[in-house]
């Protein structure tokens, strides 16, 4: 029989809290390099100078610990908990809304949440989190912000396709979103699509798609066709780095795909901007 692992819930709100702030500031990797290569590889003048720009902004961020974008975003949550493990002291969704509240003090985030939709009165520190909770085998908790600033979410969309769309119908949703987007969402964009499931678990693994920001080709070769064949066709638009022209429309087009119904074909796109960021931990 497995032993039972204790975790304190402090030690989880400490975690989102170190989380908010390097998400925030710092650019992460995989971002970082798709940037260097798109700024070599472009060769319209006013778009390469903006991608300059750019990356000089994320060192400079990084350098100094301040926010790569002023949209700190609202703060999504993935937890992935092992089954092993006993959270004490207090609830998870309790911690994480902690830590995100301290986070956003300490870091001097910009505090971005409503309350509620349609009245409009700020939460103060920028919680409730919307978190996203997996149990998976184990004894550990695996931690992933990801904040996600509004000119790029405003620009996701989700369509309820029929079979008989199939994969052109599905490169159609793809293109008019990146289309009806332009410069809205500060591109380069990064794009998360959603593919199968229902209403909901299409929005969400498009979310996914987006976050996990994978360095190397969908495992499934069909899919990894089908992603460089729409980011060829997306910087194929013109739109460019921050609207100005140029072939770097997005940096990248990441797709995750599940069982649906026979009389379905949901597809989300998660639309992220040039700073679209994560930080992950493993308590």
């Amino acid at each position: 029989m497995e032993k039972i692992r204790e975790l304190p819930s402090g030690e989880i709100a400490d975690c989102v809290a170190r989380l908010c702030i390097r998400a925030c500031t710092v650019l992460p990797e995989p971002v970082a390099a798709l940037e260097k290569a798109a700024a070599e590889a472009e060769p319209f003048p006013p778009a390469r100078e903006v991608l300059a720009l750019i990356r000089r902004n994320a060192e400079i961020a990084a350098a100094e610990r301040i926010p790569v974008c002023q949209d700190t975003g609202m703060a999504v949550v993935f937890a992935e908990l092992g089954q092993d493990v006993h959270i004490v002291g207090d609830t998870l969704e309790n911690a994480v809304n902690q830590g995100v509240a301290r986070g956003y003090e300490e870091g001097w985030l910009r505090l971005s949440t409503v309350a509620d939709p349609l009245r409009r009165v700020n939460t103060g520190d920028n919680t409730p989190a919307v978190l996203h909770l997996r149990l998976v085998p184990g004894d550990r908790l695996r931690l992933t912000v990801s904040p996600k600033g509004f000119g790029s979410e405003n620009m996701s969309r989700l369509a309820m396709l029929v079979p008989a769309d199939g994969v052109e119908g599905v490169k159609a949703f793809v293109l008019e979103t990146v289309r009806l987007a332009g410069a809205n969402p500060c591109p380069p964009m990064m794009l998360g699509v959603g593919i199968g499931g229902t209403f909901e678990q299409v929005a969400l693994l498009a979310k996914e798609a987006l976050v996990e920001l994978r360095e190397t080709p969908h495992p499934d070769p069909f899919y990894a066709a089908l992603e460089e064949e729409l980011l060829e066709a997306v910087n194929r638009t013109g739109i460019g780095p921050q609207g100005f022209g140029g072939r770097t429309t997005a940096l990248s087009v990441r797709i995750k795909a599940a069982p649906t119904h026979i009389a379905g074909l949901p597809v989300a796109v998660n639309v992220g901007c040039h700073v679209t960021r994560h930080a992950v931990e493993t308590l």
